[in-house]
């Protein structure tokens, strides 16, 4: 069956354009290149192989581990630990004291510390061959000790080769000194003058090595490296470096079940390295949290010590005074005084003198929150009192305050976030100073009852004489003063058994160590995968861009859906040196072919039965095979008995005459400029009914002689006489004599050749087609490579292997398709 024209009325303009427009992509013939390249992926697949071979074994390097767990306690009530309530102002998670531990983790002063005290600016490792290994401090067996005091060059690397007697031979690079050189003192770079490269030196242990741009000695690893070493290299890098280095390793979790619980990890080239820093890192944290919690003991301890110094003084002066009435006045031994009653004036005061001492402490408290200095802030008990929400308030006014002076940095003073901030200030301060206000009013209250129940008992003392009243107003003030030192030196005395049995709050659970971890990256399979993977797809990738830009015509569906015109025939790949298959190979199914494509041409035509038909045969460029389907169509016509000629009227470019061995000195082009009469053009062939007639000599004017009316009655007077013309007329894609030819023709056939013909040439045959400018077209698809298959169902194209054609003497059945038939055979025999 040949497909018909779309013959759908009123087609729209959309439907229209899409006629003559290829799919930019063809995934058949794209996997079809890919099985046709299959030993690229083979060639690759074992290059992919060899490269991650050599990287996992010489360039991969190795990343480790390690992790720290611990616990974080918050028992205790504190000016200085995070209060919760400020979460939920800001807006921050429930475990402020865990953030507020991961920041000091983090944080640039902490890693610095750690830095200077584990030497972490000194980095050691040990070159191979090919690959370089990052080496613990403790795996050399000489450390590097520099000296501070020096300039030294950073990021350049000394090598220590080991000689005999314990002594190394120092290598510098070639190349590299630089006279930029770096303070460790000062941490910041120096310029020196230019100086030559230091020759190499061997130097011993202890043994100072001094050039302009370093100066080191090396000291004796006290322990024993379990691995021996052909070089050490050692890197010096600036403090800043090193810190922004570790920084960026580290990493701080929290349980997910338990939010208190703290998991933090490092990672490095070394183990070891990372299993003594996460070690050293949180036992520096807990000294650290710990003095964070004497801070306000010791401040209230210092206070105390300086109230007591204060209360001394004034107990001796009293003292002194007492002494002065009992020798002077010989008072000491009153007559029939009131015991009772100064047992009680003595206990009342003793009273006052404790609330006295604590709305001192009240006092400073005050100040020291109205001046914002929390850093000198004293424990409550010194005040008397144990207040969880006022220390609540303290501290989230610390916050407040600490929040306020981040948000100064980017916002404006009247802004809105400023103002909020503000806000929640003065509620925090008048909440904590209401908290004060309350202990101010309870204390005074006490002093005004004592003092009342002093007053009422001095009555009963009323009758004593002045002088013995004197004295006993003394031993009462000495009485008053040594209870008010006797007071400060029990809270003295509670603050500093605080700061001796307090303990940080941070306890470890799990401390890191060396249990033979895995390196975490790089994933060596992965890489593998990765790296084949990626050779794997170069093939696909460089058979995708040539698919892309490949724009000839490769399947025969893609075509036919494309243009929407019938397909006559599909001519297979011609093997012969000329264009004679027909007549040279009559079994071959090219020629097969030929004479389906001769029943189905008949099916262009309007009237079957009417003489001198007229068929133009054309195509896009040269090269597709018009020619050739010209000469094969011709003969295949004249071998069916039917009367045909052949005409060469590509006048450009004569062909026709050399396959017949025709001269080619006279031809249409002198018929058609007068030169000959019709009878000295037509050549007999060897096929009785084919006659040719050939182009002749290239003329100047083709394109007229063409179009010319001699041309036309040439056509019309050949019709009297033959069954058939056949034209071999120029390719539409160069000129447009053809369309022109065609206003004269019964059929047109338009030569389309496989992976040849590019799509764009097709545009213009299509739209004229569609738009009704030519009829009576049909297409045939020539050099079909006939491995393939045709794809669509059309003309002989079924393959070789049936015993039918001259071909299948020499037909080798394809792999794939000898083992499905091997297969079948199995299964068949069971």
């Amino acid at each position: 069956m040949i497909p018909g024209k779309d013959t759908q009325v009123g087609k729209s303009e959309t439907q229209k354009e899409k006629y003559g427009a290829f799919a930019l992509f063809d995934i058949e013939h794209f996997l079809r290149r890919i099985l046709k390249n299959w030993y690229w992926f083979v060639f690759m697949l074992f290059i992919g192989y060899a490269i991650s071979w050599v990287y996992s074994k010489y360039y991969a390097q190795n990343v480790y581990a390690s992790d720290l767990s611990l616990s974080i306690s918050n028992n205790t009530s504190s000016y200085f630990t995070p209060n919760q309530s400020i979460n939920f102002i800001w807006g921050q998670g429930g475990n402020q004291d865990g953030v507020y531990l991961k920041k000091m983790l983090l944080s640039r002063s902490h890693n610095e510390f750690l830095v200077k005290e584990l030497g972490l600016y000194l980095n050691y490792s040990t070159k191979g061959m090919i690959k370089s290994t990052y080496l613990d401090k403790y795996d050399s067996p000489v450390f590097v000790e520099i000296d501070k005091k020096h300039l030294q060059q950073v990021n350049y690397p000394i090598t220590l080769l080991p000689k005999s007697n314990g002594s190394y031979e120092v290598s510098l690079p070639e190349e590299g000194q630089s006279t930029s050189l770096y303070s460790y003192e000062s941490e910041g770079f120096q310029n020196i003058n230019v100086y030559n490269r230091p020759p190499n030196k061997i130097i011993k242990v202890n043994e100072w090595y001094t050039t302009p741009n370093l100066r080191f000695k090396l000291v004796q690893n006290p322990g024993t490296p379990t691995i021996k070493l052909d070089n050490i290299i050692v890197n010096l890098s600036a403090v800043n470096q090193s810190v922004n280095d570790i920084v960026s390793t580290i990493g701080v979790d929290f349980d997910k079940e338990i939010s208190t619980i703290m998991i933090i990890s490092k990672k490095g080239y070394n183990l070891n390295s990372t299993v003594s820093f996460l070690n050293k890192s949180v036992a520096e944290l807990q000294k650290k949290r710990l003095e964070d919690k004497n801070v306000v003991n010791r401040n209230t301890e210092t206070y105390l010590q300086g109230n007591l110094d204060i209360i001394r003084r004034k107990l001796d002066s009293s003292a002194a005074v007492l002494n002065y009435l009992k020798t002077s006045e010989k008072l000491y031994n009153i007559k029939d005084r009131d015991e009772k009653s100064l047992d009680r004036i003595k206990e009342l005061e003793a009273k006052k003198a404790d609330i006295v001492s604590k709305i001192s402490s009240l006092n400073n408290i005050k100040n020291t929150l109205q001046s914002q200095n929390f850093d000198k802030m004293i424990a409550t008990n010194a005040a008397g009192f144990e207040d969880g929400f006022f220390s609540a308030s303290v501290t989230e006014l610390k916050a407040l305050y600490t929040k306020r002076a981040e948000m100064a940095q980017i916002y404006k003073p009247n802004s809105e976030p400023i103002k909020e901030v503000n806000r929640l200030i003065n509620e925090a301060r008048t909440g904590s100073f209401n908290s004060l206000k309350n202990y101010y009013t309870k204390y005074y209250d006490d002093i005004n009852k004592i003092d009342r129940q002093v007053s009422d008992a001095n009555l009963d003392l009323s009758s004593f004489p002045e002088k013995q009243r004197k004295y006993l107003d003394a031993e009462r003030g000495y009485n008053m003063i040594e209870a008010t030192y006797n007071s400060l030196l029990g809270r003295q005395n509670e603050t500093q058994l605080n700061v001796a049995t307090n303990q940080s709050d941070i306890t470890v659970i799990d401390p890191a160590k060396n249990l033979g971890q895995h390196p975490i990256s790089p994933n060596i399979k992965m890489a593998k995968i990765g790296i084949i993977s990626g050779m794997l797809l170069l093939p696909v990738l460089f058979i995708l861009i040539g698919e892309l830009l490949d724009n000839k015509i490769r399947n025969i569906k893609e075509l036919l859906g494309a243009t929407k015109i019938p397909l006559l025939g599909v001519i297979g790949n011609n093997n012969n040196e000329n264009m004679l298959t027909v007549l040279e190979q009559p079994k071959s199914s090219v020629s097969e072919a030929f004479r389906g494509i001769r029943a189905s041409v008949r099916f262009l035509m309007d009237n079957q039965e009417e003489k001198g038909k007229v068929i133009l045969i054309t195509s896009s460029i040269g090269g597709e095979g018009k020619t050739y389907i010209s000469i094969n169509l011709a003969s295949v016509l004249g071998l069916s008995d039917k009367k045909t000629i052949l005409l060469g009227m590509d006048l450009r470019k004569p062909k026709i005459f050399g396959d017949f061995k025709i001269d080619n000195k006279y031809g249409i082009s002198n018929y058609l400029t007068g030169e000959v009469g019709i009878d000295q053009i037509i050549n007999k062939t060897n096929i009785p009914n084919l006659d040719v007639a050939t182009s002749g000599p290239i003329p100047p004017n083709p394109s007229e002689l063409l179009m010319s009316q001699r041309n036309i009655n040439f056509i019309e007077e050949l019709k009297e006489k033959y069954d058939f013309i056949i034209i071999d007329s120029p390719p539409v894609g160069l000129v447009a004599d053809s369309y022109e030819l065609m206003k004269y023709s019964d059929a047109n056939i338009y030569v389309v050749r496989h992976e040849y013909t590019e799509k764009y040439m097709l545009k213009m045959i299509t739209e004229k087609y569609h738009n009704n400018e030519i009829e009576h077209l049909g297409l045939i698809y020539n050099d079909y490579n006939i491995k393939q298959g045709y794809g669509y169902g059309y003309g002989y194209g079924y393959g070789y292997g049936y015993g039918y054609f001259d071909e299948d003497k020499n037909y080798k059945e394809p792999l794939l398709i000898r083992i499905r038939n091997r297969v079948q055979t199995i299964f068949n025999k069971k």
